[in-house]
């Protein structure tokens, strides 16, 4: 028994230093994964030096030498992105945007991969009748229609971000626990879980020192993934209405520029740089996830 156990354990070490080399290597390696990477590093730092790189709040009212509000302005020196028409600097909402954008990406894809990566694992490993209803529970959050469900939820609860990250929670875990649960069910039949049975481990960890490592690299891509969902969705909800008006993000300065009519007024300052910066974050998270094919789809390689 003892000798069991001793060789299990270096199986188990190699497993995920293997995953952690194996995600690093495609980093690095690849033009694809690599930018993804950079551009989320550069969102985090403008998001942590929101509050050094942003020249005002972003909810002042701003006003002129002579009194008036300084509402409208072209794009100056003095407000590198204008004002809008209540006198708030463009460009200080844009950057403490980032802000709220991570945060709603980044806690919404923790859930998702959390609460997915464990409903594939139970299922995939313990298969019959636990298998079943929960394989079913995820049908059903596939029958649901995602935005609708986010509106109805918002228009229930107090309007807030956190309603973006309860509604992924709820829902988008689905496509994560089915990719995972199909992983489970060619690991578990590996000799290394054999040995780990016969020796005498619980299930529990089983699932979570010996096959868990095996499917984190999924587990992450699926992450990085959900963050950009997650920021184009609050987006969404904040663009039609029902997103948190007191904490500034992109989506609602686009509702903001969509109200004061800034596409018909041609202040393309006001709604450009958000949705641009919704559509690069997006894209990072895109470019990661193609730069990993090789993890996700291996019949896919030469």
């Amino acid at each position: 028994m003892p000798e069991q156990t001793v060789r299990i354990r270096p199986s188990r070490r190699q497993a995920f230093l293997r995953s952690l080399r194996e995600l690093g290597h495609v980093l690095i390696s690849d033009r694809y994964a690599f930018t993804g990477a950079l551009v989320y590093v550069a969102f985090i730092v403008v998001a942590a030096l929101a509050g050094v790189l942003a020249p005002y709040e972003p909810t002042e009212i701003l006003f002129t030498p002579d009194g008036m509000l300084a509402g409208d302005l072209p794009p100056s020196a003095d407000h590198p992105l204008g004002t809008t028409s209540l006198g708030r600097d463009i460009y200080s909402q844009l950057l403490y945007g980032t802000r709220s954008a991570l945060l709603v990406g980044l806690v919404a894809a923790f859930f998702v991969v959390a609460i997915g990566t464990l409903v594939g694992l139970v299922a995939g490993y313990m298969g019959g009748i636990v298998d079943t209803i929960l394989m079913r529970i995820t049908d059903i959050a596939f029958g649901i229609p995602f935005l609708p469900f986010v509106i109805v939820l918002s228009a229930f609860l107090e309007p807030s971000i956190w309603n973006v990250v309860l509604a992924m929670s709820l829902i988008l875990w689905r496509d994560t626990g089915r990719v995972i649960r199909s992983q489970v069910l060619t690991v578990k039949h590996r000799s290394f879980i054999e040995a780990a049975r016969v020796s005498g481990s619980s299930t529990a960890r089983i699932l979570f020192v010996h096959i868990a490592p095996n499917v984190l690299p999924i587990s992450l891509l699926y992450g990085s993934i959900a963050v950009g969902w997650a920021i184009l969705t609050e987006a969404s909800i904040s663009f039609l209405g029902f997103g948190a008006t007191d904490q500034i993000s992109w989506g609602y300065m686009l509702q903001d520029a969509y109200l004061s009519q800034a596409l018909s007024r041609g202040a393309w300052h006001w709604f450009v740089p958000p949705g641009l910066a919704i559509v690069v974050i997006v894209v990072a998270g895109f470019f990661i996830s193609r730069g990993y094919e090789d993890i996700l789809f291996p019949k896919l390689k030469d």
